[in-house]
């Protein structure tokens, strides 16, 4: 690896750093070292960087400000790829926005709103960028981002792609892509809102989050999918589960769909943690939980 990083650093524009400590780069505040962790400064870096990667048949994985991610302790092996740069934010034409996947959920409603336009509120108070959002349909009282989603702009073996939605598989918290895809960014139809109506809606999903999910550690929000028609918090409450502890990683007393970083949490604390619990929601319950965070790393 130490061979590569010789090879591109002159030739590639953005940062690349070796040996990177995830546990810098996720909300969780663990996880092992990245071989590399490379940040892009635009589309041509991110294909020069990626046919490199591709020549040397090094794996490689993209991330965004790493949020729902659990990095495991070894690290991972290969290049991290973040798109934090990726962080431009337009309005391409009447009523349709235009986010990059580095831009901030928050960012992309405020922008909206100043044009007069809203419908998508609902990600103001979920952290992260639209690239994560995108890839695990985020959303919130029912919502989902694809729902307000015309196209996605997709990176497909070297190659920007339009897609449209009616094009792609995706459902409850999940988007289906092709092994390698990148998305770059998304185009989103909404209506036109009176500012202030937006506002109003923003600061509620805000105060709702606040009140709610205000735990007091580093999380990576809601650990495991809701099972259809069910709140996993109350499957997890009835299993007897809210404050279970391994280690530094425990499930949280403000909301057990929380699991948190009370200090010092390894990732196998918290993959231990989340086989107790779901251990205990299948025996008092009967239901399989399924978890919502990201996985990523050597075993």
């Amino acid at each position: 690896m130490n061979s590569f990083y010789d090879d591109i650093r002159t030739s590639f524009r953005g940062q690349l750093l070796q040996n990177e400590p995830m546990r810098l780069h996720t909300s969780l505040k663990t996880g092992g070292p990245a071989d590399l962790y490379a940040i892009p400064e635009d589309a041509e870096d991110l294909r020069h960087l990626l046919s490199c990667l591709g020549d040397r048949n090094i794996p490689w994985m993209p991330v965004g400000r790493g949020y729902n991610l659990l990095v495991r302790d070894k690290g991972i092996r290969g290049a991290v790829i973040s798109l934090e740069r990726f962080d431009r934010i337009t309005e391409a034409r009447k009523a349709l926005i235009l986010a990059e996947a580095g831009a901030e959920n928050l960012a992309v409603v405020r922008f909206a709103q100043k044009r007069g336009l809203g419908g998508i509120g609902f990600i103001s108070g979920i952290p992260g960028t639209i690239g994560g959002a995108i890839r695990m349909n985020a959303g919130a009282y029912g919502e989902g981002i694809l729902e307000r989603t015309e196209h996605l702009t997709l990176l497909r073996s070297g190659v920007i792609h339009n897609f449209r939605l009616e094009e792609l598989d995706y459902g409850y918290r999940h988007l289906r892509l092709e092994d390698g895809d990148l998305v770059l960014a998304a185009a989103f139809r909404l209506d036109e809102i009176e500012p202030l109506h937006t506002e109003e809606e923003i600061r509620k999903d805000l105060e709702q989050r606040r009140l709610k999910h205000n735990v007091g550690y580093p999380s990576a929000g809601s650990f495991f999918k809701n099972p259809s028609g069910q709140a996993v918090w109350r499957l997890i409450d009835a299993a007897g589960m809210r404050g279970e502890k391994v280690g530094g990683a425990q499930v949280s007393e403000v909301h057990s769909n929380f699991l948190v970083n009370t200090g010092g949490a390894t990732a196998q604390n918290f993959l231990e943690l989340s086989a107790i619990v779901k251990n205990a929601v299948f025996t008092t319950s009967g239901v399989t939980l399924e978890e919502e965070v990201r996985i990523v790393g050597e075993i």
